[in-house]
């Protein structure tokens, strides 16, 4: 039975240092005629009209780096609660994750301390009054020339300080509101969402109890990634970046790293890159694990070819070259970066030669078997 084999012919050559095979895909006749059929659908003809090819390009040089992070509260949008005074919780009206206004009475607590500032207030209040009737009446009488000038200037200093303990004590009571039974409401002090809550009722709270409540503004908050000692060629304050979550995988969350750290964190041994998000919508939640993408562009031009074109041997790569229609070359390059299905060469490939992009695999085993 004669049957048609294809036969592979090649050749070594050394351009550029290093070794290439140009092998020419040929069929040869052996025996007697036979199925042409099967001839047919192996002839190089049919074969290489599968083959495709794309020019190498001279294009930019980018690069995309992805770092791990998570999201924080802004320190400036957060107020912490602590105690001033002494005191059993009656009652609280709030739970943790709940929205709060500010000025809304979180918890009730009965309080002695309380209940002596709240007389101290009501007497500096009442020597206000009567510092101001007082300077009133020196005034009058220091126009009649009944009055010196330092006893008026003693009166002035009177109510200053008459006001200045009004002012103390009043501000020491703005975070509570009496309720008219001897408890008071303890107060938010900003409008936020609740993100610690450390009391409960019938509990006993004083100063060393520490944190009773955190409220936080969540409209803006930090994304931290974290920046090894590998990357900081590549990372810069004010490059944009785009950021994912698992939450909700097919939305790019934009912003922009505002701060570098410059000491690396003694636990986890990176820097620090700060980057401020808006978040009215209130998708990034603190404590949420994020991914951050951020690309560079080199200004400096290079040889891009489509990554689908590499072959990987040997911890090596290579590209079949398609010298002409019908003669091809395997070529070892070295790979700079990649990016977006693009791989930068830099070196073993040269601007405007064509590489395989299918049957690339086929193409080099066959002609790495030629070469062998």
């Amino acid at each position: 039975m004669e049957q048609n084999n294809p036969k592979i012919t090649h050749r070594t050559t050394a351009p550029c240092g290093f070794a290439m095979t140009i092998f020419l895909i040929t069929f040869a006749c052996t025996g007697q005629k036979g199925d042409s059929s099967t001839s047919s659908e192996k002839s190089p003809g049919n074969f290489l009209n599968e083959v495709k090819t794309a020019t190498a390009i001279l294009s930019n040089h980018e690069e995309e780096l992805t770092l791990t992070g998570k999201v924080e509260y802004d320190p400036d949008r957060v107020i912490t609660y602590v105690p001033l005074i002494s005191g059993i919780v009656e009652r609280t009206y709030f739970a943790f994750g709940d929205k709060v206004q500010k000025g809304q009475a979180l918890l009730d607590i009965r309080s002695a301390d309380l209940s002596a500032l709240q007389a101290e207030l009501v007497s500096a209040e009442a020597e206000v009054g009567v510092a101001q009737r007082e300077l009133l009446a020196a005034k009058s009488m220091y126009g009649d020339n009944m009055l010196s000038e330092v006893e008026l200037l003693e009166s002035q200093s009177k109510k200053k300080q008459a006001e200045a303990v009004y002012s103390r004590v009043n501000n020491d009571m703005l975070a509570y509101s009496p309720n008219g039974d001897g408890s008071f409401a303890i107060q938010s002090p900003k409008t936020g969402y609740i993100v610690q809550k450390n009391v409960s009722s019938g509990a006993p709270v004083s100063p060393e109890n520490g944190v009773l409540f955190t409220v936080a503004d969540l409209s803006e908050v930090w994304v931290i990634a974290n920046v090894y000692a590998s990357n900081l060629q590549f990372v810069k304050e004010g490059m944009e970046v785009k950021i994912t979550t698992l939450s909700y995988p097919d939305e790019l969350f934009a912003g922009k790293i505002n701060t570098l750290s410059q000491v690396f964190d003694p636990e986890d041994k990176t820097l620090k890159a700060r980057i401020k998000m808006q978040n009215d919508n209130l998708k990034l939640k603190p404590e949420m694990s994020v991914v951050i993408r951020m690309s560079d562009v080199k200004q400096e031009k290079t040889v891009t070819i489509p990554s689908e074109a590499l072959v990987f041997d040997n911890n090596e790569y290579h590209v079949v070259v398609a010298e002409t229609p019908e003669r091809f070359s395997i070529r070892k390059v070295t790979v700079s970066g990649s990016h977006n299905q693009n791989t930068y060469i830099r070196s073993g490939l040269t601007e405007g030669e064509n590489v395989v992009v299918k049957n690339q695999l086929l193409l080099y085993e066959n002609g790495k078997t030629a070469g062998e």
